[in-house]
């Protein structure tokens, strides 16, 4: 691509300096014929900002009459960004929203349904359904208010060369895990089998660990209270707490991810648990010294705690939904979203892309989407829809997980504390929404 006014906005935008405003009614322009529609990027960034401005190209090239006007957010910023342009009525005309979001906006009502909008597309029927799910769980079950693009799951990253070497299989389950753990840790050589996740982020892993060890199928019981704290959930924390500084880093304690994958590209730990986001990340790294596995089952089966799911909104205030909805429905069709989601690493929404050779080639991105897509197992809908949500899982949860890891607090109290806070949170909402 030499677009050399796209590539140096495209700088700008990762660097944060390409933020304007832009409403979707004031600043679009109508004139000759042609509309502009602004398009806020999530997730900008020196990898993804170019992919997108390929997309955005190959669509003005087929649409001749619609200008797509690109402002790169990061994301760590989109958040506030949605919030401040909500509140001053500046929102663009199309923005990336992963189900994360979803909460916040819709509470809002910033985002304009899309229910009627897909069943009359073509792409209905190519999208992944439990994709669809996940989004309208997201939404507190309101509808669909985003149209999925990419799915994520989390991996465990493993070191296949040193498996190898040392005459370990990959593990199938969290007990071989331990063992193979066991088995490659060396402190003499600063060396350990297994990184725990104890800084910013440790909430929501431990919870997609446990559930995966524990199989419960649901986040509520049919009372109305939060499984978190299931014995067979209790049961897997404790397994992981007991890794920490045995078979662990002692700098787990309070390591997030970056620090985790520093570990291990640097050969000091041999398995590290995160998610597709990182494959470009460790590939690069490590080559085919390192290979990736779901998270194993546990005694009772697998469930998956769902990752956000990445797609994009059509805001309620664009005066060109057409024009927007016109570009969304590029975006996921078959060749654009394999394009993305190719170079990406991460699972295609659009179904069509199934057949293709890279993903049919993709190893564990394509054993992450066959089981995300499955029947058979429960997809575990994590209440992102619940305005506490993120004050438990982080602000709570994970100085508490600090404190089971340090022998403070006990995985059982720990579990509970999520738990009962999730219960009072949800019986709040159903109050006040049904």
């Amino acid at each position: 691509m030499s677009r050399t006014l796209r590539t140096t906005a495209a700088a700008l935008a990762a660097l944060g300096l390409l933020t304007a405003c832009s409403s979707s009614g004031s600043s679009s322009e109508a004139a000759g014929g042609k509309v502009t529609i602004t398009y806020w990027d999530n997730n900008a960034g020196p990898a993804r900002t170019p992919l997108m401005q390929h997309l955005i190209d190959q669509f003005e090239k087929a649409h001749p009459t619609i200008t797509v006007k690109y402002v790169g957010v990061t994301s760590s910023e989109i958040s506030e960004k949605y919030n401040t342009a909500v509140a001053s009525n500046s929102t663009p005309d199309i923005g990336g929203v992963t189900t994360a979001l979803l909460a916040s906006l819709t509470a809002q009502k910033a985002l304009a349904p899309l229910d009627d909008l897909y069943a009359k597309s073509t792409l209905n029927g190519k999208l992944s359904e439990n994709f669809l799910t996940i989004s309208r769980s997201a939404a507190g079950g309101k509808g669909l208010f985003q149209l999925p693009s990419s799915g994520n799951q989390d991996v465990i990253w493993y070191r296949a060369d040193k498996f190898k070497a040392a005459g370990i299989a990959a593990p199938k389950t969290w007990d071989e895990l331990f063992a193979a753990a066991g088995k490659l840790t060396d402190r003499s050589k600063n060396q350990y089998g297994f990184t725990i996740r104890g800084g910013a982020g440790s909430g929501f892993q431990v919870l997609s660990e446990a559930y995966a060890y524990s199989g419960v199928d649901a986040m509520f019981d049919a009372s109305g209270r939060s499984t978190v704290d299931d014995p067979k959930n209790v049961a897997l924390i404790e397994k992981i707490a007991a890794q920490y500084k045995a078979t662990t880093p002692e700098a787990d304690v309070s390591n997030a991810y970056p620090q985790m994958l520093a570990q291990f590209q640097a050969n000091q730990v041999m398995m590290v648990h995160h998610n597709l986001g990182s494959t470009k990340d460790v590939k690069t790294a490590l080559g085919d010294k390192v290979a990736g596995m779901l998270l194993p089952a546990g005694p009772a089966g697998t469930s998956i705690l769902a990752n956000p799911v990445d797609g994009f909104g059509l805001f309620k205030n664009s005066k060109h939904q057409a024009e927007a909805w016109t570009f969304m429905e590029f975006l996921d069709s078959h060749e654009s979203n394999s394009y993305w989601n190719e170079n990406v690493g991460q699972i295609p929404a659009n179904t069509e892309a199934y057949a293709d050779e890279w993903y049919t080639k993709s190893g564990i991105t394509k054993q992450a989407g066959d089981a995300l897509n499955s029947t058979s197992i429960k997809i575990v809908q994590p209440p992102v829809y619940l305005p506490q949500y993120s004050k438990i899982t982080k602000t709570d949860a994970e100085p508490n997980f600090q404190k089971v890891l340090l022998g403070k607090m006990s995985a059982a109290d720990f579990a509970k504390s999520i738990a009962d806070a999730f219960t009072k949170a949800q019986e709040t909402y159903k109050a006040k929404n049904g």
